[in-house]
């Protein structure tokens, strides 16, 4: 026979989603809405299940902005560690990690859309913001290391051009859509292409 507080434990232990699932909706919310604007209300609403519930898997909804911004981080800065980003010219591995990194946008794309909408109003933001400028220093370490090696065009700044480079692959963000079926490649393709024709330096 089963008890009231076994029936209790049974609910607690079954909230009805993974945390994954649960993440996925908490993004949405939070982009649709912005971060601040949204309430554990609005998302166990949203989720069909009590704000216990979400409790069950969090401890409130500052975790939840946490764990979204460290898996657009984590993916950006994996892509830093791939064998294309490390080994051979600096030309090389920079256009090895902006292609990449379009691949993660596109792969991650409501994760990356609320990273580029961080202000640094929590300290979880200023965190996130942190990482962010971390992953623009290894980008312009590669385009100065490129400019070093005679690849690069060298009158514009290392930081401006890498600030150029990662506008664009942000840019995507706006208007990249996975159900209008723009091939993944074609598109980082595209952007390699229309940057490095104008980055790459001019043989004489």
């Amino acid at each position: 026979m089963t008890t009231t507080q076994d029936a209790a434990s049974v609910r607690r232990g079954r909230p009805g989603h993974s945390r994954d699932s649960l993440l996925e909706v908490a993004v949405a919310v939070f982009n649709e809405r912005g971060y601040d604007a949204s309430s554990m209300e609005e998302l166990a609403g949203r989720l069909g299940i009590t704000k216990s519930a979400i409790y069950h898997h969090v401890s409130g909804k500052g975790e939840l902005l946490q764990l979204a911004l460290d898996r657009a981080l984590d993916a950006l800065f994996a892509v830093t560690e791939e064998p294309g980003a490390t080994c051979g010219p600096a030309i090389a591995r920079l256009e090895h990690v902006v292609r990449a990194s379009v691949r993660v946008l596109t792969d991650q794309l409501p994760f990356v859309t609320l990273l580029l909408r961080v202000r640094g109003n929590s300290p979880v933001e200023q965190a996130a913001l942190q990482r962010r400028r971390s992953f623009d220093r290894i980008v312009t370490a590669l385009v100065r290391a490129a400019g070093e090696e005679g690849d690069v065009r060298p009158d514009v700044d290392p930081a401006i051009t890498s600030r150029l480079l990662f506008g664009t692959v942000n840019s995507l963000v706006e208007w990249y859509r996975p159900d209008r079926e723009l091939d993944v490649e074609a598109l980082a393709d595209a952007v390699v292409r229309t940057m490095f024709d104008g980055l790459r330096a001019r043989s004489r």
